[in-house]
């Protein structure tokens, strides 16, 4: 059952991220997904390191890290599956 919460928290830590990246992403649903589960490892794994990933009550510090990755990886993913598409369009 986890990993359905894995993949719900990453589908909503993905589509935060779009939101509040400008522009227009061109990355699909399933690549949001992932994303944004890597974003809330990476989060996750910040808020260790400094000590704040469990906490008394609701772990913000940690949720804002989580999204803070979430946004970093989806505005980098998305750059490189656009420059990944636009080098096979040209080839083609």
């Amino acid at each position: 059952m986890s990993w359905l919460w894995a993949v719900i928290l990453g589908l909503v830590l993905g589509l935060i991220a779009k939101a509040i990246i400008p522009g227009k992403q061109q990355i699909p649903l399933w690549l949001t997904v992932i994303f944004g589960m890597l974003g809330s490892l990476l989060g996750n794994w910040l808020a260790t390191g400094i000590g704040v990933n469990d906490t008394k009550g609701i772990d913000w510090i940690r949720h804002a890290f989580q999204l803070g990755g979430a946004i970093v990886i989806v505005a980098i993913g998305d750059r490189l599956w656009t420059a990944m598409r636009g080098r096979k369009r040209q080839a083609t």
